[in-house]
Order: structure tokens, then C-alpha cells, then sequence
């Protein structure tokens, strides 16, 4: 397989329902809309979860006669012959075509993974430059990460997902010279403070530590997101009222500084060409919101 020139981004959970492909859209669609030449994959063959938020954004785009920016779009069927070592093999093969399919067209490639173990998603894991793991805000979804000692707190046992990641990334800086960025997400954090949000902040960093990796500023419960993913839109497209149904309120205001933030804490590199507007607001190592 050829190595992709453009910074890979796998967006990776074992659970489902965390927000991996809102996150990846929203991902996408801010570089996009900053000037960058985006793709997207898609490697979840169940749900295909990101292909029909993608196909929702034509959609609207066609019936409204609207432009907004849209990432090459690229989806990964599983193998299904009798033999798994086959099946690994075949999809081995078929990631590698269709990222390099990519790499001499775009900056970033993001792709998102199912939320079980398979074969493609440790592939992802394992050629991502950066990893990102939004995890829903309790105690619970934690476990996708660690298990946690109910008394103290501290995580005791790598999960399974953990495990995976830790040899993805050991086996890329064996390959490269260079491990992956690992960064962890807090996601649907609820608007009012509790005991589970201080709690569920401290053990994230307990886990981090253990894990070697970061924990960046998480995104808020908005029932917006519900309402963006059937129109395959996001807060940083231009929404009105008219295709929402109510007017933006200041909920969509704060989803598109959260989510800016959430970049900015990835530490992108700086992909030529730098959209011009932003010149003098980009640091020259780091993609800044």
C-alpha cells in the first residue's frame, strides 16, 4: 500500500452511538470550508452511518439548490468469503486502492470506523496520523477505554478497543518512525453540572495518562445535531430558518465554537495552499479555528 501524502484522521469508537460520524462530517466540513481539498471514507459497512450523512448533503443541496462544499466520498465494503485470513487480505487491499485513489487529490482524509471490532477498523487505527475517540459523557462509556475501579476511580485494565489502538500504534512507529495522535473526546456532555461530569472529566484523564494519550475539550447534548444529520448539514454551513424549520439559536452558535476548538486541539499541520483569509490567524505549525 502506498502512503498516502495526505494527514489521515481515523475517527474510532467500539461502542456505537458516540458521535463518530457527526464528529467526522464536522470534521470534514470545517477544512472544507477553510480552503482545504477533503476526503472521506467510509469503512462501516453495517451502518453506513457517514454515506447516508454524505448522500443526505447532496440531497439537500439538490432540492434547495444550495452549494456547499462536499469531501470525496469513498465507502469500503467488507469481505464476506468463508476464510477470514482471505477476507483480511481482500480488505487490506481494497482500503489501500481507495486511499490511494485519494492521496494525490486531497489534504486530509478522514475516515470512520464501526463501532465493534473488525479488520478495516484496526486498519484505520493503524494508518491514521491522528486518531480521535469521542466518547459519550458517563461513567459507563468509559469502559470502551478502560476498566475503572469503582472505588478510586482509576483505571485498572486496558479494554479490548484500547489494546487495539495501543498496537496500532506501535506497530505504525515501528513502520514510520512516527506513532499517531491519539486524542479522546468527551461528547454530549450535558449543559448542567453533576458529580458524573466531574467524575467522568477526572477518570478521562486518569485513562489518558495510562494510554499516552490526549483529552481535548468535549462537545455539548444539542438536539441540533439530530435535525443537521437529515440534512446532512453542519454548524458551519450556513442555516437558516427556512431549512431548519425555526430560526439558529444560540445552541448552533456555541456547537460551532466547540467544534472549532475541537480542531484547533488536533494540531493539524498546515496543508498548502493556506486559504488567504486566514494567513494571519494560522500559527505556521498548527491548523488554528
Amino acid at each position: 500500500m502506498v502512503q498516502s501524502g495526505a494527514h489521515i484522521i481515523a475517527v474510532g469508537n467500539e461502542k456505537g452511538g458516540s458521535g463518530k460520524s457527526t464528529t467526522a462530517l464536522h470534521l470534514a466540513v470545517y477544512l472544507l470550508h477553510q480552503g482545504y481539498r477533503v476526503g472521506t471514507m467510509d469503512v462501516d459497512s453495517r451502518q453506513q452511518t457517514l454515506t447516508r450523512y454524505i448522500r443526505n448533503r447532496r440531497m439537500t443541496m439538490d432540492r434547495t439548490a444550495r452549494e456547499v462544499p462536499m469531501p470525496k466520498h469513498l465507502h469500503v465494503p467488507t469481505a464476506w468469503g468463508d476464510s477470514i485470513a482471505e477476507n483480511q487480505v481482500a480488505e487490506r487491499e481494497i482500503l489501500g486502492r481507495r486511499l490511494d485513489s485519494l492521496r494525490d487529490q486531497v489534504d486530509f482524509i478522514i475516515i470512520d470506523t464501526p463501532g465493534f471490532d473488525c479488520s478495516l477498523a484496526r486498519m484505520a487505527h493503524g494508518l491514521a496520523d491522528t486518531v480521535v475517540t469521542p466518547l459519550n459523557d458517563s461513567m459507563i462509556d468509559l469502559d470502551v477505554l478502560a476498566r475503572v475501579d469503582d472505588v478510586s476511580g482509576e483505571p485498572i485494565q486496558m479494554s479490548p478497543y484500547s489494546r487495539n489502538v495501543q498496537k496500532a500504534r506501535a506497530d505504525r512507529l515501528a513502520r514510520t518512525g512516527k506513532s499517531s495522535d491519539w486524542v479522546l473526546v468527551r461528547n454530549r456532555i450535558s449543559s448542567i453540572g453533576s458529580r458524573n461530569t466531574s467524575q467522568v472529566q477526572q477518570t478521562i484523564e486518569q485513562v489518558a495518562e495510562k494510554l499516552g494519550c490526549r483529552v481535548a475539550d468535549g462537545i455539548a447534548e444539542r438536539v441540533i445535531f439530530r435535525s443537521l444529520f437529515t440534512l446532512g448539514m453542519t454548524v458551519f454551513d450556513p442555516i437558516d430558518a427556512q431549512l431548519l424549520g425555526s430560526a439558529p439559536s444560540i445552541s448552533h452558535v456555541n456547537a460551532r465554537q466547540e467544534y472549532r476548538s475541537l480542531v484547533s486541539a488536533l494540531w493539524l499541520p498546515v496543508r498548502l495552499p493556506v486559504p488567504a483569509a486566514d494567513n494571519e490567524t494560522r500559527a505556521a505549525t498548527r491548523l488554528m479555528a
